[in-house]
Formats: C-alpha cells, structure tokens, sequence
C-alpha cells in the first residue's frame, strides 16, 4: 500500500513539474522581462495583443518624439512590420516600418501603404531617425525613432508578419484571425492600449459572409439537386419531391443572395483588398440562380412542345450553380485560411452528399429499369393479343 502511494506521489509529483517546464517560458516571453540587444532602455512596454508582439517606447512629450523597438517572432526569410495609421485602424494608409532578410543582412525601409496586393519601399508622412533592425532568438526587431505631429498623442498602431519576401519585397501576409486583428490603440501618455474593435468586427463580417454562401450555394443547392435528380423517381414521391426541391433552392437563394450582399460591403470597406476570380465566380453565381428563380415562373407543362428545352437549360443552369457554387467555397475557404477543421468538415460534407447521390444513383436505376422491363412484357403481352 505504501509503496503504491509512494508511486502516486512521484507521478502527480512529475506532472507539476512538466507543467510548471511549460508554463515557465511564457511567464518570461513579457516585454518586462526581455532585454534588448542594444541594451537601450525604453519608458515603456506592452505585450501587444496579437502574434505575441511586443512594443518598447519612450515618448517625449515636449520635443513630440516617439522611439520605438518593436519586436516579433519570424522565421529569418520572413518579415515584421510596425506602423502608425493617421486615418485609422487599418492597414490601408499605414506608414510602415518593415524588417526583412537582404541577402543574409537584417534591412528595414519605410513603406506608404496604398495597396494590399503590392508594396514598394516610400517616403512615409513621419520623419524617421535612427532606423535599424536585428535578428535574434527567433525575434525580428525595429528600432527607430519617430518625429509626430505636436497633437498626436493617441496612435493607431498596426502590426503585421509575414512568411516570405519577393524578389526584395515582403509577399502578403497570412489572413487568419490574429493577422486581421493586429492593430490598437496606444495612447502615448497613459500607456494604455485601447480598441482593437474595428479588426474584430470585420473578421466578424468576413466569417459571417463564408458561413451564410458556403451554405447556401455549397450546401443547399446541391441538396436541392439530388432531391430533384433522384426523388421524382418514386410515384410515391409527387409530388412532394417537387415542393421540397423548390424549398431548398429557394432558401439557397435567398441565404446566397445575404451572403453576396454581406461580399459587396465588406469589398465596399476593405479599399485595395481585391480577389477577383472569387468576386467574378460570386457574380455569376447570383445571375446564374436568379435566372433559375425565373425558370420556375416560366415552367411549361410536361406536354408543352417546348418542356425539352426548358428542362436542357434547367438542368444545365443548375450544374453549373453546383460547380461553381463548390469551387467559390473552396476559394473563400482559401482566402478566409480558417483552422484546417473548417475545411476538412465542409470536405466531409460533400463526401456525405456524394455518397448519398451514388446511393440513390443506383437504386434510381434499379427502378428505371424494372419499370423498362415491367413495361416490355407488358407490350409484349399485349401483342400476342392477350387483350
């Protein structure tokens, strides 16, 4: 008994030091606790919010000048960027300072950021003294001071990494939820960061946008094709197969339409963000199902001399919803870069959707053909003169 007490003991005793190992080094990984390279000393520090960032500053309130070291994790072939936005929290507008690799030495220019798709080093609206960066313990760091405006004492300050530098220029940043929300607030004489709200509430407009068209043309649409393709075939099934194909197109439309709606807004507040093949794709998506919408109120009767050609572009328009309603989902899901279970979930989804049109694919034939053959010995009883 003892013995298996004293075995316990050593257990627990093991797990409380591998968790106090790995809570260790997140208790020093604090602006207060790190020491510079160049064993300058800042007034200030903050653990900035997002991409475990880091920002050291001196402000001198008399001369209106502001020294900075900005610190941030990277791999060496990637880059780091600090900035101040005048016209708010967005990238759009900053007056960046960017650290990369330059054939193996650490460099930092000044870039006015006009355009998410491409940058080129500029002149900023700040005069920038003292401007260098080092690389070290996995940290990029900026160091720099700034010159402001003799009013400016609350700053929008944007931050920002990235992976991979172009042919001399840094290549664009991820776009998960930290990327998105990197930028604050600081006002420059109470220390205090403020509202990072403006990031939070367009990722917020931007996930509500995926959700609603991933489920309306991603979802909902090839569902109301498999109903249509596949139920009609059972008699027992008219004709409520109809109303329930009706439904489900319906309500992909009018969900698909809101998420179209939520795409031209946020294109409207993002200015230089531009993904045209997915702008294109979603634009001809609605035209595409609001002609199907049409169709419905021009639906000839079965025996109408013109059902085949109604039925040839019904039936074309609505593939090519699927087709393309799938492939925009996936671009979205490539723009958006959500957790890798977002995508492997809507994958699992059409896999279901898959096999259950295979499924029915097969009974459908089943029954087509034992109703053929039903009705060839049928007619061949009725010649024989049977009747």
């Amino acid at each position: 008994m003892a013995s298996s007490f004293s075995f316990s003991l050593i257990v627990i005793l093991g797990v409380f030091w591998v968790l106090f190992l790995q809570i260790q080094p997140s208790h020093s990984l604090t602006c207060s606790s790190q020491t510079l390279s160049s064993n300058v000393i800042y007034d200030q520090c903050n653990d900035l919010p997002q991409l475990s960032s880091y920002l050291h500053w001196t402000y001198n309130s008399s001369r209106s000048v502001l020294k900075i070291a900005f610190l941030s994790p990277v791999e060496t072939d990637g880059w780091a960027a600090w900035s101040i936005n005048p016209q708010g929290l967005s990238m759009i507008g900053a007056q960046a300072l960017i650290a990369y690799n330059v054939n193996g030495k650490m460099t930092v220019k000044t870039f006015n950021v006009n355009s998410y798709n491409s940058i080129t080093p500029s002149k900023i609206a700040y005069d920038v003294w003292y401007m260098w960066s080092e690389y070290s313990d996995g940290m990029m760091k900026i160091f720099a001071t700034i010159a402001l405006p003799s009013n400016m004492t609350t700053i929008n300050q944007i931050w920002q990494v990235g992976s991979a530098v172009s042919n001399g220029i840094p290549a664009q940043h991820a776009l998960q939820a930290p990327n998105l929300n990197s930028m604050a607030t600081l006002d420059l004489l109470k220390g205090a960061i403020g509202s990072t709200a403006g990031g939070d509430n367009k990722l917020r407009k931007r996930n509500i946008h995926g959700i609603l068209n991933a489920v309306s043309w991603g979802i909902l649409f090839p569902l109301g094709v498999i109903i249509a393709r596949y139920l009609k075939t059972f008699r027992s099934a008219d004709p409520a197969w109809f109303y329930l194909h009706v439904s489900c197109q319906c309500s992909a439309y009018v969900i698909g339409v809101a998420g179209w709606a939520t795409g031209l807004k946020l294109g409207n507040e993002s200015k230089g963000v531009e993904y045209p093949l997915h702008r294109n794709i979603g634009i001809s998506l609605f035209c595409f199902a609001t002609l199907q919408i049409f169709a419905l109120f021009l639906r000839p009767k079965k025996d109408h001399k013109h059902r085949f050609y109604w039925n040839v572009y019904h039936h074309g328009i609505g593939y090519l919803i699927v087709i393309l309603g799938i492939i925009n989902v996936f671009k979205g899901l490539e723009i958006l870069d959500p957790a890798q279970k977002w995508k492997k979930s809507y994958v699992g989804v059409l896999i279901g959707l898959g096999a259950i049109a295979i499924l029915l694919e097969a009974i459908t034939w089943t029954v087509v053909l034992k109703k053929k053959s039903a009705k060839s010995t049928k007619d061949g009883y009725d010649a024989n003169g049977s009747q």
